[in-house]
């Protein structure tokens, strides 16, 4: 097959969809709109507990399906299914691996987090060692990778989807097709606050399971069954001789790995590109930073009614995360095995025909299930899946982020702003974000990355691991002091921006390419040699090392101001005293107020209380109560005593005797199922 075959197998847009497909995807974004703006009408938006943490009342159910539908976007569906094409079940690692990291999410950190009572990750570090400096920072780094990973991985996959399925030559229609996708997962997230965005995760959660389960199904059939499909993929799926070019060991450049059908693969340098060392430890790392302290993920826990639910959550999420082998993985090793020459090509030429990547084309392996082997009106549907992952993963990553800079970022400028500040403040910060997303389109059709997968845990095991780390560090060791968690943070940015621009600055010659290796000896051995999950423990250990060594030589943090901000004193009923910066810093809600003698709030002038005609237009946009009517209900509410703030805050973490061990029992059952499934394919 040569370049010009390839090119005609791009067949026109009418091909690919038809009406029906167009009504299944009209229907879609009918129902979604009417779930969020319904749920968006619901919610209790207008105080900040309700716009960011969904007033701290969803259940299992909600949280556990928002967690799972935040994490699987466009990106997983097109990366994860690439990387089956390109070498086998090895990516699947990081999906099952996650499943024990969420378990200690929801029984190590957040019993610390709800006990410190806050609402964002960086928040909590600035309870834990006060100071700013720690608090912005993790808030910028956390907003920069949203940027590069998360937000680019998902439209660039969504992107990578709409053009493959309507056929866009250009890029006029694909981005006109972005944008839309982008207003609408705006919307929600700007109208409804967590609440709407956990309860359109749910149900688009269950759209992305039944449409993926059915084009498992038919990938399976096409293929003959799972047996075929492995006997298959290690020996049918190659490339043709017109679709791919060969190394100087005369092995096809396309060819499948022996070790395809491993999770374990070997830890010789350079000879694997999963070693089991990595999958063990790296591996860890990054999920530790991914569930356990990125804002987007522990948002949706935090939003429990208690622990239970918390819990809960977390036990649905990590039975989720069993399925993407199956739905994903296994699909795009099938795509694989029925369309080799596409989807394996490694002749940049046939390549750039079929997918417009001289690097490689198995990121379109799930697109090209969907266009040839669905029917009229499932195709349709499963394009509703893919946008539906696109805009679960995005509102998400909008709420957390809007999240993060109102109370991280905003509050640093503003230290007595109101809760109708800080709504609209987030709201605002939904559009930034927004028109940042947009802007970014064009660089992201730029990236050529054959695996999209690998290029987001790339990045995220380059920067990743000293944020793990503190939070470890700040959770079991008490010692731990502000100067320590800074300076390891420090160290540990430096080592991981070096690897980074490494590793994109000097990329090796293409396999097959007859190029010369021109990088210098040393940049090889250290990029070759050392695998990035490996560089992952490297720089996660020299950051424990250096928050170690600098809180031992510098004043440690009095036993008092650690109360329910460890993992030791999460029950503490005993008031915490504030950091000598917190106490200055805290965040006044009710600024223009008082209390008077029986304890509740007291409004000192009224007059202050109007708002003028800007505000007033931002409130009713915003769904913000009025400065009177916020006072008004401000005002029946009893201000706590210290100690009766902190017996409740440690009492939210009491669990029914039954309940508690119901979760229990779950979580070692679904860790069984977990170990089982690693050990059948190690």
């Amino acid at each position: 097959m040569g370049p010009t075959d390839s090119r005609d197998m791009l067949e026109s847009p009418s091909t690919h969809l038809n009406w029906l497909d167009f009504t299944v995807i009209g229907v879609y974004f009918f129902f979604v709109l009417v779930v969020g703006l319904y749920f968006s009408y619901r919610s209790k938006r207008s105080s900040v507990t309700g716009y960011f943490l969904a007033s701290r009342s969803m259940n299992w159910l909600p949280v556990g399906a928002s967690l799972f539908a935040s994490n699987i976007g466009s990106g997983h569906f097109i990366g994860l299914a690439g990387s089956g094409a390109a070498s086998g079940i090895g990516i699947a690692s990081f999906e099952l691996s996650a499943i024990f990291i969420i378990l200690l999410l929801g029984w190590i950190f957040v019993p610390v987090y709800m006990a410190a009572g806050v609402y964002t990750m960086p928040e909590y570090l600035k309870l834990r060692f006060g100071g700013q400096r720690i608090r912005v920072y993790l808030a910028t780094l956390a907003l920069i990778l949203y940027v590069f990973t998360k937000i680019s991985a998902d439209l660039y996959a969504g992107a990578l989807f709409i053009q493959l399925a309507l056929g866009f030559d250009g890029d006029e229609g694909l981005y006109v097709s972005i944008v839309i996708l982008l207003a609408i997962a705006a919307l929600f997230t700007i109208a409804g606050g967590l609440t709407a965005v956990i309860w359109t995760d749910f149900f688009q959660t269950i759209l992305m399971l039944i449409g993926a389960s059915i084009l498992m199904v038919l990938s399976f059939d096409a293929v003959g069954g799972y047996n075929e499909l492995i006997r298959k993929f290690m020996t049918e799926s190659n490339p043709s001789e017109n679709a791919t070019l060969y190394d100087e060991n005369n092995q096809s450049c396309g060819a499948v790995p022996d070790d395809a059908m491993h999770l374990f693969r070997t830890a010789t340098p350079g000879k694997s590109d999963l070693p089991w060392t990595g999958v063990l430890f790296g591996m860890t790392i990054s999920s530790i930073w991914y569930w356990c302290s990125d804002q987007v993920i522990v948002q949706r826990v935090l939003a429990s009614k208690n622990m239970v639910n918390a819990k809960g959550g977390c036990i649905l999420a990590g039975y989720l995360k069993l399925l993407p082998l199956y739905l994903l993985v296994f699909p795009g090793m099938a795509a694989r095995v029925l369309y080799p020459d596409r989807v394996a090509c490694a002749k940049p030429e046939v390549c750039k025909a079929v997918c417009g990547s001289a690097t490689g084309c198995t990121n379109i392996a799930y697109a090209e299930l969907v266009i040839k082997l669905m029917p009229p009106g499932l195709s349709g549907m499963m394009l509703a899946v893919m946008m539906a992952a696109l805009m679960s993963s995005l509102t998400s990553i909008f709420n957390s982020s809007s999240t993060i800079f109102t109370i991280d970022i905003w509050t640093r400028f503003r230290k007595n702003a109101s809760d109708a500040e800080l709504l609209i403040v987030g709201r605002l910060s939904v559009v930034v974000m927004l028109v940042i997303s947009i802007f970014w389109i064009p660089i992201l059709r730029g990236m050529e990355s054959p695996q999209l997968f690998v290029y987001i845990q790339q990045v995220s095991n380059f920067l990743a691991p000293p944020v793990a780390a503190v939070f470890i560090m700040a959770l079991f060791y008490p010692r731990t002091n502000e100067p320590g968690a800074f300076w390891g943070l420090m160290v540990g940015l430096v080592l991981g921006l070096f690897r980074f621009v490494l590793e994109f600055a000097f990329l090796a010659p293409s396999c097959g390419s007859g190029e010369l290796d021109t990088r210098p000896e040393w940049i090889k051995w250290f990029i070759d040699e050392i695998h990035y999950l490996h560089f992952g423990c490297i720089i996660f250990l020299i950051t424990l090392f250096v928050t170690y060594c600098v809180s031992l030589v510098t004043p440690p943090i009095a036993p008092e101001k650690l109360y329910r901000l460890t993992f030791w004193t999460r029950h503490s009923i005993l008031v915490r005293i504030p950091m000598d910066d917190n106490e200055a810093d805290k965040r006044n809600d009710v600024a223009p107020s008082t209390t008077n003698g029986n304890g509740t709030v007291q409004v000192e002038d009224e007059e202050a209380m109007g708002d003028g005609p800007v505000m007033k237009i931002l409130r009713v946009i915003c769904g913000s109560e009025s400065r009177a009517t916020e006072q008004a209900r401000l005002g029946e509410i009893a201000i706590l005593s210290p100690e009766d703030e902190a017996a409740s805050a440690a009492k939210f973490l009491d669990e029914n005797s039954s309940w508690r061990k119901f979760v229990n029992s779950n979580a070692i059952l679904l860790m069984t199922i977990a170990v089982f499934v690693w050990a059948y394919y190690a």
